[in-house]
């Protein structure tokens, strides 16, 4: 019979959740990502025309969402990437790994907008119609948010990718 010892199972489970960072931190780390692109383009908003768009609400949820849904994809792939390496290193992998994913998925948010909107004019759900229909809506989106959306990360998503990829570099090790 295999016997085994209560208190190795509590040293490695407390090795574990020392380890690994707890869902709370991770949400809130997500929450402040997420508060950070929508604030930068906000901040950009103001300085382009003084917020005198209709659409302020929408578009800063769907930088707040692109941002706080990118986090816990891209920052696993980033550490991953970072491990072992130097300083330089891994500033890069972070820098690389928060801003594309941040950029994809503030891009899948706005094309997820973008066809549900449009969703009411086109084909029946799973006909080979709707399927063109939703694969061209969506690179639209993509295109139309990459010519006009990624400018609204600049300047303050910039510094705040900077300074946050600084300081993961530098807590990583």
């Amino acid at each position: 019979m295999d016997q085994t010892n209560p208190a190795s199972i509590a040293v490695a489970s407390g090795r574990l959740r020392t380890a690994a960072p707890s869902y709370r931190r991770r949400l809130l780390e997500a929450l402040g990502w997420g508060g950070l692109m929508a604030f930068s383009a906000l901040a950009s908003l103001y300085l382009r025309n003084g917020l005198l768009t209709s659409h302020l609400p929408a578009l800063i949820i769907v930088y707040f969402l692109g941002g706080a849904f990118a986090w816990p994809l891209a920052l696993p792939l980033a550490r991953r990437l970072a491990r072992g390496h130097g300083p330089e290193a891994r500033f890069a992998a972070f820098f690389l790994a928060l801003s594309l994913g941040t950029v994809a998925m503030t891009a899948f948010v706005f094309a997820m907008d973008y066809r549900w909107f449009y969703a009411r004019w086109h084909a029946p759900f799973a006909t080979l119609i709707w399927a063109f229909q939703f694969a061209f809506t969506s690179a639209s989106a993509v295109y139309q948010f990459a010519i006009l959306g990624l400018g609204l990360f600049l300047p303050l998503g910039l510094v705040g990718l900077t300074a946050v990829s600084l300081y993961l570099a530098r807590r990583a090790n």
